[in-house]
């Protein structure tokens, strides 16, 4: 009768450059140590922070009246040559699709806008009254309130850079 026996020895392992060889398990374990541990930052000159503020004057009153129409000219004949082109363009400056006229009381939904916006002093009511009975003299007053709040925005641009 042959008896055999069978006696594990473990396999060398060897180091080669960064990696090291070896059975199965050895490999299967780095593979989950490289898994759980992410490299949260790459080298480099630092972190920028870039902050951009922009200060807008909100608050008061309108700041051209309904029927101010000579402080702004090229608005107020186009307010009452083509009011329809006006409000195309109030739609672009306000940042909305081009189509936004065509659709019934985008024009109020604007001028609500607006006033919310700039934290203007009226009512939804005094909105709708304004529109609807006078719209051309609206369109041009809001054209005239964008004009005069984009110019009055202020940017303040700060940049820091945090060495690692």
């Amino acid at each position: 009768m042959e008896q055999t026996t069978h006696t594990h020895q473990p396999k060398q392992e060897e180091e080669v450059g960064a990696f090291t060889t070896g059975s199965e398990d050895t490999w299967r374990s780095n593979d989950i140590l490289a898994a759980t541990d992410p490299i949260l930052t790459q080298p480099g000159l630092g972190i920028t922070t870039t902050t951009i503020t922009t200060i807008t004057q909100t608050g008061g009153d309108w700041s051209t009246g309904l029927f101010d129409i000579c402080s702004d000219k090229t608005t107020c004949i186009l307010g009452a040559l083509v009011p329809c082109c006006l409000d195309l363009s109030l739609s672009h400056q306000y940042g909305e699709c081009l189509c936004m006229p065509l659709l019934p009381g985008s024009t109020f939904a604007m001028r609500v806008g607006i006033r919310e916006r700039y934290k203007i002093q009226g009512s939804v009511c005094e909105d709708w009254a304004t529109v609807y009975c006078c719209y051309p003299l609206a369109v041009c007053q809001m054209i005239r309130e964008m004009k005069r709040r984009m110019k009055s925005q202020t940017y303040r641009v700060s940049t820091a850079l945090e060495c690692s």
